[in-house]
């Protein structure tokens, strides 16, 4: 496997999107890295923060719309809290004539593409790029990972298949369906959920349930009145009150814990 950087292109922001405009004016360094995997190649966006120790990195999954700015914004403020931040375009290859996420003519037709990869090839993606980032010279080698929506469910099952995470921070999505796999996890994984999303809240104490079966820890929290998506919407000019503190508060417990688990 070999990594091939790719100079960060500027590209015109729009002033009114903040999440354009944080990554416009971040003083932190990012770039794109180019994994391959066989006779795939990963595009990757890498977040790095402003330190002078190696620091551990976080997998970001994205959501179902692919890897978006929103996504790229996400692993820049896990950059500014000091850790090393890597987010895989999980859609590489799969846009119109071969492109990726930004390839799409809308959400819509990434989400439908997303829904429709094998789950063999997102589960070697997400090894590749692990593998990749446990390789970059500024990490000390301990890798977390975290995912949002169907990147949530990702990161849960991803858990069950990883060997020396330090963490699994997933982000209203499902745990897996075979129960059986929760016994091979080895990591802690903690969970944030909106308390406005059945869909997806309403599973979690069976799973709280399953994971104290098995022996493993779990560690939920369900954000008062926050809907799906919390983290995003959170953060929007029109948020609701509900969903902007929800906001708030997971990142501040999501720093917190990285902190707790020695990731720096």
């Amino acid at each position: 496997m070999h990594l091939f950087l790719i100079p960060l292109l500027a590209s015109l922001q729009d002033p009114a999107d903040p999440v354009k405009t944080r990554l416009e004016s971040s003083p932190r360094h990012h770039e794109w890295v180019d994994v391959e995997r066989g006779e795939r190649t990963l595009r990757c966006f890498v977040a790095y923060p402003e330190s002078k120790d190696k620091v551990a990195a976080v997998l970001v999954i994205h959501e179902n719309k692919g890897l978006t700015d929103w996504v790229r914004g996400v692993a820049d403020q896990l950059a500014e809290a000091g850790y090393l931040a890597i987010a895989p375009d999980l859609l590489s290859g799969a846009g119109p004539k071969g492109g990726n996420t930004d390839g799409f003519e809308s959400v819509d037709a990434a989400t439908q593409a997303l829904y429709k990869l094998d789950p063999a090839q997102v589960s070697a993606d997400l090894n590749a790029v692990a593998d990749a980032a446990l390789k970059i010279p500024s990490c000390n080698g301990k890798l977390f990972v975290s995912g949002f929506c169907w990147g949530g469910s990702q990161t849960f099952d991803f858990a069950t298949r990883r060997k020396g995470l330090q963490g699994a921070f997933v982000f209203y999505g499902s745990a897996p369906k075979d129960e059986n796999a929760l016994s091979t996890i080895e990591c802690p994984v903690y969970g944030f959920y909106g308390e406005d999303d059945a869909r997806i809240t309403a599973g979690v104490p069976a799973t709280a349930e399953s994971m104290k079966k098995a022996g493993k820890t779990y560690d939920p929290v369900v954000y008062d009145g926050a809907g799906h998506g919390f983290l995003r919407s959170g953060e929007a000019a029109d948020a609701s009150e509900a969903n902007r503190k929800a906001r708030e508060q997971a990142w501040a417990r999501w720093k917190e814990l990285l902190g707790a688990s020695g990731a720096k």
